[in-house]
């Protein structure tokens, strides 16, 4: 194969202008050049698409997009962006993930966050993404190098139309200097937080029409394996009730998932308010105005922050989501059932909480030996893998210090005081949890029942932060 250089020169894709556009034309030539390039990852119903875009591209001066916002707000958004590599295609996907970046005083993670969305995705699931990376920060000379950087490593993303790299020019960004000091936040940390608001609100504008769903990400993430699946999974479970902002991680703007209707109501949100607060801050007060009361976020989390250093100021910044899950998973079934339990429940923390998937907990009054938290399905069911977690982050003594889990069959008494007639001990709680795989191999009858049954008395209180239960096949007739 002939030097990359060669093809360009012979197709003239060489032009006297500035580097950043100069990098649009050489993405366009590669997508020109799809044929000399392997991707296994791109479709065949998207290669027309693909010509399309690329001879579009090649043919364009100015190799920006402009938004205009037609919804019935008094203020609108009118931002030409720069494409700094790919293009959209025409088909809209199922899910976008959104990435806003500036340049950090120390370390780098935008590349190591890109390979994970792909690494952790499989081929279907590529199928229905979209990747927008806003290079937010004004020295053009970083977002060049950048470029390249995403160019080399991702091509193969880029020609499929999976992975875009945009840009705000500065002069679309409303003041920042002399901004409010709220919260007594010293003036440069004020201009940060500000001028990330409109980041991502320009972010969130150009996003609004490529796919159903859009989820935000900061450049920063680990992902769980085949997270599309189980967001998938999440929404399909959900349809029929309403709900403004989906949360897969509990750390920043990070896992916070929406329906691309209601981006461009929340890029005008940010920006009304660019230099009020903080954006996650804003965020709770916009799903709020929006008519959802509570925050409602599931777990295991499935995006982890592994950036060492802010991109303020080039800080430490050493947080962790520890409900996070890397390894391949899914989200439990937890077939319906009624719960209930004998302990002392502390205030409105009742039974059902803890079978949520929702971060929600049951905490009950210190219990005693022979207490118990009990799960009736209301099917016989078969069981392959069940996990009880106990105690918090906050409250790490909370936990289940001496318990065993158990299932059971035959159900018996009244409907208010239901139990099963036998049961068999599957595992004993250590630290507080219990996990236990093939339970379809180890228990021969359908399942009625599950039991935590304490079997020492504590002093501490008792937390049970989750109880997941993964089905197999139907039970047996």
């Amino acid at each position: 194969m002939r030097p990359i250089w060669k093809y360009l020169d012979k197709m003239r894709c060489f032009r006297k202008r500035s580097t950043i556009p100069f990098l649009g034309v050489l993405i366009s030539c590669l997508l020109f050049m799809n044929l000399y390039i392997e991707d296994s990852y791109v479709l065949e119903g998207d290669k027309e698409l693909i010509r399309e875009v690329s001879t579009h591209a090649l043919n364009s001066e100015h190799y920006v997009h402009t938004f205009r916002d037609l919804s019935n707000f008094s203020i609108s958004i009118n931002v030409t962006y720069r494409y700094l590599a790919g293009m959209p295609l025409p088909r809209k996907k199922y899910l976008t993930i959104g990435l806003s970046s500036v340049k950090r005083r120390k370390g780098n993670y935008l590349l190591e966050t890109i390979k994970s969305i792909f690494e952790q995705s499989s081929y279907d699931e590529l199928k229905e993404i979209s990747v927008v990376v806003h290079l937010a920060d004004f020295d053009l000379s970083w977002c060049e190098s950048i470029v390249l950087d995403i160019s080399r490593k991702f091509a193969h993303h880029i020609i499929s139309g999976r992975l875009m790299v945009i840009h705000a020019p500065e002069e679309y960004y409303p003041v920042l200097e002399g901004l409010k000091r709220n919260y007594n936040d010293p003036e440069d940390r004020v201009k940060f937080r500000s001028k990330q608001n409109v980041d991502y609100a320009f972010l969130l504008n150009f996003c609004a029409n490529l796919s159903d769903y859009y989820v935000m990400l900061e450049d920063d993430v680990r992902c769980s394996k085949n997270f599309l699946t189980t967001i998938k999974k999440v929404i399909n479970s959900r349809e029929g009730s309403y709900w403004v902002t989906l949360e897969f991680s509990k750390l920043g703007y990070i896992g916070k998932l929406y329906h691309s209707r209601d981006l461009p109501r929340l890029a005008h949100f940010l920006l009304m308010f660019y230099q009020e607060m903080p954006c996650d801050w804003l965020l709770i007060h916009f799903q709020g105005l929006l008519a959802q009361k509570d925050v409602i976020r599931f777990k295991p989390s499935l995006f982890q922050h592994m950036g060492y250093y802010s991109s303020y100021k080039g800080a430490e910044n050493k947080l962790k989501d520890d409900d996070f899950e890397e390894d391949t998973f899914d989200i439990p079934d937890n077939p319906p059932a009624s719960l209930n339990t004998n302990m002392n429940v502390f205030e409105n923390y009742e039974p059902s909480k803890a079978y949520s998937s929702i971060d929600e907990y049951f905490w009950g009054k210190s219990p005693s030996s022979g207490d118990f938290y009990q799960i009736i399905f209301e099917n016989p069911v078969k069981i392959s893998k069940i996990k009880v977690c106990t105690g918090t982050e906050d409250r790490q003594n909370d936990i289940l210090h001496h318990g065993i889990l158990e299932v059971g069959e035959r159900i018996t008494g009244t409907k208010a005081g239901r139990h099963c007639s036998t049961y068999l001990r599957l595992g004993e709680f250590r630290q507080g949890n219990v996990e236990i795989s093939d339970v379809d191999l180890k228990v021969l009858f359908d399942i009625d029942c599950m039991r935590i049954l304490v079997t020492k008395p504590q002093k501490e209180w008792l937390i049970i932060r989750s109880i997941s239960i993964w089905t197999s096949s139907s039970p047996s007739q």
